[in-house]
């Protein structure tokens, strides 16, 4: 069975909008002469006649880039199309004034935005010069620098600047700096090229492709033989591209194009990034472990103490050159990434942990170096170099950031098991107009288009989004819903891209491809979620612009309350060890204050977090756009409900059938649908439906059709029909009494008991008598009940708010255990009730999804769109649940209150080391216990701090749902009055 292209159109699903397929054609190629041109409309004043007109038209048409030009003299309007590579609107709007004619109402300028990847962020401090230095840029509107990312995204003006620019000024800062994405990368292909030999070639690809039908842009690399196409998915496609290239060639000169997959550049930095800290570490170690056997073993081994000892010049012994030889390089050379850093941060006002470790091993290394040159110019000089200070703490500190760097790429498995669980290929098939398959190849999923249909075997992903038109199977939604009960599929069915098709063979029609998928656009979402600020990341901020030099100015006090009383001979000589003198002492306390205060973990205590928890969220079918909407849910104290689609299923469904004649049940339904029917309303199409369930109740094996004489809709009323002999009226009491058929007592008791729980009466009559009633609702959903009783027991109320009238919505409420009702509201009506509920100093959360609930969503501290509502829900709010399962309400304010609960717990492990850490560095327990921290080792603790807070956000991966509803057998109904019975299973986190 084939399903028409129009049925596509049923796939207005959570996160996407799908629209009509389209069949793919290549057309002649035709030059656009105005494809890259703007158009700009703005008021001018003073227009008063029409030689003013002309003096605008000639002013604007001498400009170098203006395309054309027309000023309505009545309007005061003027509209300009221009070419911006010559030419910006703000020049034109000058170039107006300077004629004399002021303009009025001059648009914002086109806003465009980019991902850079940011290389060299260690801190808080970095992100913020980033983004500091980006704000600064002309052009630049705002500038978002995601630390756990080490990506930045850029809203810039691009007549006043650039990618390139961009990309300047954060090298000029000090960081590398990528570009990951430019404008719209919606839909983009990369293609590699074969037969290209000269520049003619390249120019020849690049005009035929510039002029093919729905590509936007075009950019090539001649040097690699690479071409990256833009294009308009209902238009084209990658393969209608590839064919456009080999069309392009001519004569003996042939081109072809395959699909090229670029390495995805997040993980291929992460394991570069990985392997260098690991890298340096080692080789650091080469050096720094001979410094440190040299400096505390074999001086305690004969005969090798001996041999150290050992003085070639003067007072300078073999062990101390050979020290200061080793730990050269790991200062200079393994150590200059933090001079550098330091150097940038510096430069920009700021200070980061680079400056704390430059400032430390400094300190050490060239105070040893001082040691060493004073022993080779004095004969009776002796004292105590610290040469394996500086090379053991720049060990440390590079295991510390090796350890981070792994433990960090495992707070984005959640995404990475996303974008994984799209398959690399698909099985397409060739069909011509009449629907017969012609062959089948294998192809990267990739080259798909819109309107492709594809075969998909038992066990295989389904590669894209499509509808069912051949075939019936199980598929498993649980990577997409979190579901884990396999869904049936039959034709006319949709399918999602990555889930898993069980056990039958369908054929599919691919309805969104690329990144319209819904795979596709719950990854951007977590990714921009990801990115995004959660406002409990400005405590982190706050502390951090006082941080290093608050350590600085500790690390100077200790050494002058080491130092000043040790030379004033205030505390005891005996508390100096043998090897040092008081200045020594003091220097050594303060490298170890300057090195275990670092200001790493606190910066990382946020934005790790909240990537673990939205890609744990996205993986349970709780999307969290954004930082924002995280910690603001933890803080909900009522949750608003929409009624339809939200509290119930959003779909009329006929919950019991009642005779009131000798007929029997099954022949009542039969008769009833058969009018129905012939009838596309909503609650005719629940009625067929529940007559076929019946049948099936019932085991009946008669096919028979009965057939329907004279239907007639009786509009607001219901339908009428002759089946046989007989005449059968479907519908309300309006109905009954419009063709004079009597509704007796029992019959208007059962319509009132009816109304009362919120169902709708459709009465059938045959030949001019009450023959039974259907009972319709749209039901309540399953699990409402019981979400609502769960969230009175995390001490939050419920309220409904709805536009249905007063009994069907106080009746919905009294089943689900709502209290609060407030019904016949308008979508303005809602969003007023919210801001009533904020006035008590209440945080809300409004569920809902249809247009009407956007303002309300927005309204509210945090709007939860319902995944198969409308998108204009969708894109109002903060939370999508994917499923569409009210039990994710719970799910999203749960995960937040973890989320922000483990948030706090990081910041307490990050200062808590530097609370605790800092005094310990200092000496204070020293006068008592004798308890110092050597350098090496502060740098040690100073490693640990950053890598507990990394390891303490991962715990969030273990987070299980607290509340789970299933249903556990299928619908059954009763054989005397067909009421329906399910039954339900909780289960608790």
């Amino acid at each position: 069975m084939e399903v028409n292209d129009n049925e596509i159109d049923d796939l207005n699903a959570p996160l996407l909008q799908l629209e009509d397929s389209v069949t793919i054609t290549i057309s002649e190629p035709v030059q656009t002469i105005h494809k890259k041109n703007r158009r700009v409309v703005f008021k001018i004043r003073n227009i008063k006649c029409a030689s003013c007109v002309v003096s605008i038209e000639s002013v604007l048409k001498n400009l170098n880039g203006v395309e054309d030009v027309t000023v309505s003299p009545i309007d005061g309007q003027a509209a300009i199309q221009y070419n911006p590579l010559l030419i910006s609107a703000k020049k034109i709007k000058e170039a107006v004034e300077e004629a004399g004619y002021p303009v009025d109402k001059f648009p914002d300028q086109e806003i465009a935005a980019c991902r850079l990847r940011i290389k060299g962020m260690s801190c808080t401090s970095c992100s913020e010069s980033v983004e500091n230095v980006l704000k600064m840029v002309g052009g630049v509107k705002k500038a978002v620098v995601g630390l756990s990312l080490q990506e930045a995204k850029i809203f810039y003006d691009p007549e006043l600047t650039n990618t390139d620019r961009l990309k300047e000024a954060i090298e000029d800062a000090g960081f590398g700096a990528d570009l990951i994405s430019s404008g719209d990368d919606a839909n983009k292909t990369h293609l590699r090229l074969a037969g290209v030999t000269s520049e003619e070639d390249v120019s020849i690809i690049q005009s035929s492709l510039e002029s093919a039908v729905g590509v936007s842009h075009v950019e090539v690399d001649a040097a690699e033989n690479k071409v990256t196409v833009t294009y308009d998915p209902d238009i084209t496609g990658p393969r209608s591209l590839i064919l456009c290239i080999q069309e392009a060639g001519h004569g003996t000169k042939c081109y072809e194009a395959s699909l090229y997959i670029p390495p995805r550049q997040r993980e291929t930095e992460q394991q570069h990034e990985v392997q260098m800290y690991r890298n340096q570490f080692l080789l650091s170690c080469l050096f720094s472990v001979p410094v440190f056997l040299l400096s505390m073993v074999f001086p305690m081994l004969h005969p090798f103490g001996n041999w150290i000892e050992f003085k070639i010049y003067k007072m300078l012994t073999i062990g101390t050159l050979l020290r200061w030889i080793l730990c050269t390089p790991v200062q200079f050379i393994i150590g200059r990434r933090f001079y550098v850093g330091a150097y940038h941060v510096l430069r920009l006002r700021s200070a980061n942990m680079d400056v704390l470790v430059a400032l430390g091993t400094n300190a050490a290394y060239f105070y040893s170096a001082f040691i060493a040159i004073k022993a080779m110019t004095s004969d009776t000089f002796e004292g105590q170099d610290f040469f394996e200070t500086s090379a053991m703490l720049i060990s440390f500190i590079l295991l510390g950031k090796y350890l981070e760097v792994v433990a960090k790429g495992k707070t984005s498995n959640a995404l990475a098991k996303l974008i994984d669980l799209a398959p690399d290929k698909a099985h397409l098939l060739s069909v011509d107009d009449d629907g017969h398959v012609n062959s089948e190849m294998e192809i990267s999923t990739q080259l798909l288009q819109r309107g492709d249909k594809i075969k998909i075997f038992p066990g295989e992903k389904v590669p894209v989004d499509g509808i069912v038109t051949d075939g019936q199977s199980y598929v498993n939604e649980s990577m997409i819903t979190g579901e884990a009960k396999p869904v049936s599929k039959k034709t006319g069915d949709k399918v999602i891209g990555g889930t898993v098709n069980e056990n039958g063979l369908l054929i599919v029609k691919a309805a969104n491809v690329g990144s319209e998928t819904t795979l596709s656009q719950i990854v951007q979402l977590v990714e921009a979620a990801q990115l995004a600020r959660a406002p409990v990341q400005k405590v982190a901020d706050t502390i951090s612009k006082f941080f290093v030099p608050a350590v600085v100015l500790a690390a100077l006090v200790t050494w002058l309350g080491w130092f000043v009383p040790g030379i004033a001979g205030i505390y005891p000589k005996q508390w100096i060890p043998k090897s040092m003198n008081e200045f020594e002492l003091a220097l050594q306390f303060s490298i170890s204050v300057l090195v275990v205060a670092c200001p790493c973990a606190l910066g990382l205590a946020t934005p790790t977090a909240v990537m673990v928890a939205t890609g744990k969220g996205a993986s349970l079918g709780v999307l969290i756009k954004g930082g924002n909407g995280l910690e603001k849910a933890h803080k909900v104290k009522t949750v608003v409900f929409d009624k339809t689609g939200t509290l119930t299923v959003g779909k009329p469904e006929v919950v019991s059938a009642v005779p009131f004649s000798s007929i029997s049940l099954e022949d009542f339904c039969d008769v009833a649908a058969a009018v129905e029917a012939n009838s596309e309303h909503p609650i005719a199409k629940a009625l067929v439906e529940f007559a076929k369930k019946i049948r099936q109740n019932f085991q009946s094996s008669s096919s028979r059709v009965m057939e329907v004489m004279d239907f007639e809709v009786h509009t607001g009323a219901g339908v009428s029909g002759n089946v046989g002999d007989r005449i059968v009226l479907v519908g309300n009491k309006r109905l009954m009494h419009s063709f004079n058929v009597p509704v007796d007592p029992e019959v208007e008791r059962h319509i009132s008991e009816n109304e009362q729980l919120a169902r709708t009466c459709m009465l059938v009559a045959i030949d001019g008598k009450v023959a039974g009633a259907f009972a319709v609702t749209d039901p309540v959903k399953p699990e409402a009940e019981h979400v609502i009783s769960y969230l009175r027991l995390m001490g939050i109320s419920s309220v409904m708010v709805t536009g249905d009238n007063w009994a069907t919505a106080t009746a919905i409420a009294k089943e689900v255990g709502i209290e609060a009702v407030f019904a016949e509201a308008d979508p303005l009506q809602k969003a007023e009730r919210i801001k009533r509920l904020q006035a008590n100093n209440t945080a809300v959360a409004m569920v809902g999804d249809g247009i009407n609930d956007s303002p309300a969503l927005v309204a509210a501290d945090v709007g939860i769109a319902i995944g198969a509502g409308t998108d204009v829900a969708i894109e109002a709010a903060d939370i999508v649940l994917i499923k569409s399962n009210l039990e994710d309400v719970i799910t999203a304010i749960d995960l937040s209150r973890k989320t922000i609960s483990r948030i706090w717990l990081n910041y307490v492990w990050a200062l808590g080391y530097n609370i605790l850490g800092v005094p310990v560095a200092a000496g204070v327990l020293f006068p008592f216990t004798g308890i110092r921290l050597p350098p090496w080792l502060a740098g040690a603790c100073m490693a640990v701090s950053s890598l507990s807070v990394v390891c303490s956000s991962l715990l969030l991966q273990s987070y299980r749902k607290p509340l789970q509803f299933h249903e556990t057998k299928q619908t059954t109904y009763c054989n005397k009055c067909g009421q329906r019975r399910r039954m339900f299973k909780l289960v608790f986190g």
